[in-house]
């Protein structure tokens, strides 16, 4: 049985060339389900991988990290899911693990995948995994090389509530990472949650938990300063350009915890020499190695922190022509989207 899928063809000179093809509905083996997609959401990083053919195995690919969508077929030995069941889950380029969302069907382990409640669309859920796993695996994973967080005590582990007083700064607050690390600095119970962003997503980012805003176009030390004379212990850059990695390690106190989404480091090696502040740069893929631990236990937790409203779907905009409208928001992301979630509904593709 054939699928529309999204294909990327080995043109990159031009910066890559997407057409709507057609696949055979893959089949899900022991300990995973077939999903049927009905939402997918655009990141980024698909629009880099579209220009560079960074991470891509081979050509024609296909891309997509977020979906949501509805159970259509079990593997064996599968538990906890029936046919039927709303479920969310990212993609993989890990290793010989290739996953990806722009398409009407995937197969994915159940390890990690997570129910949906309720109380959320299949389009809201879809802005949630990859997001939500780059802030808490940012947050909450060990400290290690390459890739690694500032290892925060996981709420699901005791850690809820258990930074209540110390000071957390986020850089970037309107990035899709931005506003899922707010929502988990709140779940930890830090505050202030200091968080930087253009002033008119300002109510928008204190009703997810930020205490304070700083204009992004303001001196950041300053201003940090003002509202608290605490030490700094930990910062989550959510664009990590060269400049706010700069800031953000100058304003930590010895012995702080940087964590970067980007997996370049740009700060002064002068200022790393000096070896008193951790600078970690986190990986999200669930299933790539060294994360699957981390993967798990995220995906096991998700569907429990959505349902109780703790961690939100984040705001989003439905591109029309499924699979076929996702080129036009890509370039869009390129341009610039602030605080809102671009989504695709693959089984609505002409």
């Amino acid at each position: 049985m054939p699928q529309k899928v999204l294909l990327l063809t080995n043109t990159l000179s031009a910066g890559g060339r997407f057409v709507v093809g057609e696949t055979d509905v893959p089949a899900p083996g022991p300990g995973h389900v077939l999903v049927e997609v009905h939402a997918t959401a655009l990141n980024p990083m698909e629009a880099v991988i579209a220009d560079t053919g960074a991470f891509v195995p081979k050509w024609p690919t296909s891309l997509g990290f977020d979906a949501a969508g509805v159970v259509a077929k079990l593997g064996e030995a599968v538990a906890g899911f029936v046919v039927g069941d709303r479920v969310m889950h990212s993609g993989t380029f890990a290793g010989s693990v290739f996953v990806t969302t722009y398409q009407q069907y995937v197969v994915m382990s159940v390890d990690y995948i997570a129910k949906v409640p309720q109380s959320i669309t299949l389009d809201q859920a879809a802005t949630i995994p990859s997001t939500a796993a780059t802030a808490a695996f940012g947050l909450y994973h060990k400290k290690q090389t390459p890739f690694g967080g500032i290892e925060l005590t996981p709420p699901w582990e005791g850690g809820r509530g258990k930074y209540a007083g110390e000071p957390i700064v986020i850089i970037a607050g309107a990035t899709n990472v931005g506003q899922h690390t707010i929502q988990f600095a709140k779940l930890s119970g830090f505050s202030p949650i200091i968080t930087t962003a253009s002033p008119h997503n300002e109510a928008y980012l204190k009703s997810l938990g930020a205490t304070h805003v700083i204009d992004r176009s303001l001196p950041l030390a300053a201003h940090v300063r003002a509202i608290t004379d605490k030490p700094v212990q930990y910062g989550y850059d959510a664009i990590s350009l060269p400049e706010t990695q700069d800031a953000l390690y100058d304003l930590l106190a010895p012995g702080g915890r940087l964590l970067l989404v980007k997996h370049t480091v740009a700060i002064d090696p002068a200022k790393l020499a000096a070896g008193d502040k951790y600078v970690g740069c986190v990986f999200a893929d669930p299933q790539a190695p060294g994360m699957q631990d981390i993967g798990r236990t995220f995906y096991a937790h998700l569907a429990q922190l959505v349902e109780a409203g703790d961690i939100k779907p984040t705001r989003l905009e439905v591109l029309p022509n499924g699979l076929a409208g996702i080129p036009d928001g890509l370039q869009r992301l390129k341009q610039g989207v602030s605080a809102l979630k671009l989504v695709a509904r693959p089984q609505e593709t002409p």
